[in-house]
């Protein structure tokens, strides 16, 4: 990747890594469907989020800040968008849905 993860914000990681876990999910579902071309595409997607990781873990023993806590406060502090009315889904693809639709 480009784009050093040091010079990232809090913020820009998270959002990354939330794109990056996204696209893995998404690649995988491919690779079940027999759909994915390029198989290396998953570990260069895993690698990004390994390293997503540990540049957040840095920042985290750096700032004094127990593990898992800074995408929890930047979940917390970033703005929800909220639906008019709550969709009700079920079922066995329920966890894929949101996992793509980014619903959690």
């Amino acid at each position: 990747m480009s784009t050093s993860f040091h010079e990232m914000t809090n913020e820009q990681l998270a959002q990354l890594l939330k794109e990056k876990e996204h696209n893995l999910v998404s690649l995988r579902f491919k690779l079940s469907m027999n759909q994915l071309e390029n198989t290396a595409s998953l570990r260069v997607i895993r690698k990004d989020i390994s390293r997503l990781k540990t540049e957040a873990r840095r920042r985290e023993i750096d700032g004094g800040v127990r593990k898992d806590q800074l995408f929890a406060s930047v979940k917390s502090t970033s703005p929800v968008a909220s639906d008019s009315a709550p969709v009700e889904r079920g079922g066995f693809l329920k966890g894929i849905v949101d996992k793509l639709t980014g619903r959690e």
